[in-house]
């Protein structure tokens, strides 16, 4: 029987992790499997990479991930309050754990602050108070506090070495 790549990330495992499965496993049984070996809570959320509501315990992973791998979040916050500063604005919303912080930044800078694609290519996320910037692949909900499902970035201009890259 073929099986199906999972990747993930949940509360407190911020890399990203793999798992080869059989596809005929339910989402309720892959969840009690990454909360056995990761040590999440009983009632914890398996969420669909960047999908807004959980996935159905019932539904079997062949039925979503369609041949295909699946990136997944488990998290036990239905919402992650994510909170972005820019220019002394501070705008927020909530976000589903298995958004990327690419999804973030881009809500961030081109919808709130009005930045063209270009403007927002050039700037970064970095979580308020460290000078840690997530990639854009990382799900918020693997940097969230764990006891207020809540996340605050500044929106950043991204460090760049001029001249790096270039040959005489």
């Amino acid at each position: 029987m073929k099986t199906i790549d999972l990747f993930y990330q949940g509360e407190g495992v911020r890399e990203i992790e793999h798992l080869e499965i059989d596809p005929d496993t339910t989402f309720a049984d892959l969840k009690a499997r990454l909360i056995e070996k990761h040590g999440g809570v009983p009632d914890a959320l398996l969420f669909v990479e960047d999908e807004d509501d959980p996935v159905d315990d019932k539904q079997t992973v062949e039925e979503r991930a369609g041949g295909k791998s699946l990136k997944l979040h488990l998290n036990r916050c239905r919402h992650i309050a994510v909170s972005v500063t820019y220019n002394g604005e501070t705008i927020e919303r909530k976000f589903a754990p298995a958004a990327t912080v690419a999804r973030v930044k881009r809500w961030a800078a081109e919808r709130k602050f009005g930045m063209t694609e270009e403007e927002a290519g050039e700037h970064v996320l970095q979580i308020v108070g460290t000078h840690e910037r997530p990639a854009p692949g990382t799900h918020i909900g693997a940097l969230a506090s764990r006891h207020s499902c809540a996340l605050a970035f500044d929106l950043v201009p991204d460090e760049r070495v001029n001249g790096a890259g270039e040959r005489a």
